[in-house]
């Protein structure tokens, strides 16, 4: 029930797109997601020494549980780097009104402060399993972590965790709806269009409507009774994502590095090429990776 009011408040938010609306409830959720997650790792303590060891570590611990620990690594790649929503991200500048070069320094610092809050929020998340997950104490379901912070820090601290969850999930709702609503959209007017201008709205088309729908109901199937638990669902789902980074790596390299798509003087330097490729080698690193653990994840189930 709180599914189906949460994705039908959603549907309002989105069905017919204004952007101002749907930031501002971003910018409200993302003060609760900080306030909890940052929070809640202040409260039980955090180890400065172990969390500097853990910027510099390569090695995987053993495992302890369900998971594999190269599951719960490649996992955590998907969530952050391999999501299809890393090409939803130019309409939202779009809709900002930031399109055409004179924008692209304040593109970048917003790139820049979207990529340090991750690093803090997923630091906060890193740190409270750290503090409170022992070898007879494991997450299998989503209320674990929640029921553990309540045995440290008590009810309060229960509630302010799941306000983080409940933040988390819910810019995830909006943000997927709308920005793959915006892709499928404009992609299939691009693809109509052929080599002319696209003459109308993307975000005004039908099929975005149609779209947003689909990413919003579609998902209440994971409610039923007996479907795979959460935990579960999102270290598959997200390990899978990682296969598409060899394709968003070397579509943004290729992009980036021709003249005809971003301009001679944007183009790619040379010491520039050299990071895409590197960062494309570590892409298909990655995959190869996370096609193995999800084979090795299904042969052990």
């Amino acid at each position: 029930q709180w599914a189906l009011l949460c994705n039908a408040t959603a549907l309002l938010l989105i069905f017919r797109p204004a952007y101002e609306r749907l930031e501002a409830v971003f910018k409200i959720l993302l003060g609760v997601l900080a306030v909890s997650f940052v929070g809640s790792a202040l409260w039980v303590g955090c180890d400065v020494a172990g969390l500097a060891q853990g910027l510099y570590r390569l090695s995987l611990p053993e495992q302890r549980g369900s998971f594999d620990p190269l599951l719960v690594a490649v996992a955590m790649v998907g969530a952050v780097g391999g999501s299809l929503m890393n090409l939803a991200y130019p309409y939202f500048l779009e809709a900002k009104g930031w399109r055409g070069p004179q924008y692209r320094r304040v593109q970048f610092y917003d790139l820049l402060l979207a990529v340090a809050a991750m690093i803090l929020l997923n630091l906060a998340v890193w740190t409270l399993g750290a503090e409170l997950l022992y070898p007879d104490k494991q997450i299998k379901a989503l209320d674990d972590l929640p029921q553990l912070l309540s045995t440290v820090l008590g009810n309060s601290g229960r509630v302010l965790f799941y306000l983080g969850i409940f933040a988390a999930v819910y810019t995830s709702v909006l943000g997927h709806a709308a920005g793959l609503a915006y892709l499928g959209s404009h992609a299939w007017l691009r693809w109509q269009a052929g080599d002319q201008p696209i003459r109308a709205d993307y975000r005004q088309h039908p099929l975005y409507r149609w779209l947003a729908i689909w990413c919003l109901v579609s998902p209440l199937i994971w409610t039923i009774p007996g479907m795979p638990d959460f935990v579960t669902l999102t270290l598959i789902a997200n390990s899978a994502q990682v296969a598409l980074l060899p394709l968003l790596a070397g579509g943004l390299w290729w992009i980036t590095a021709s003249a005809r798509y971003i301009g001679a003087q944007h183009r790619n330097r040379w010491w520039e090429n050299l990071i895409m490729g590197v960062l494309f080698a570590l892409a298909i690193y990655g995959a190869v990776n996370s096609v193995r653990s999800l084979i090795q994840f299904w042969q052990g189930n």
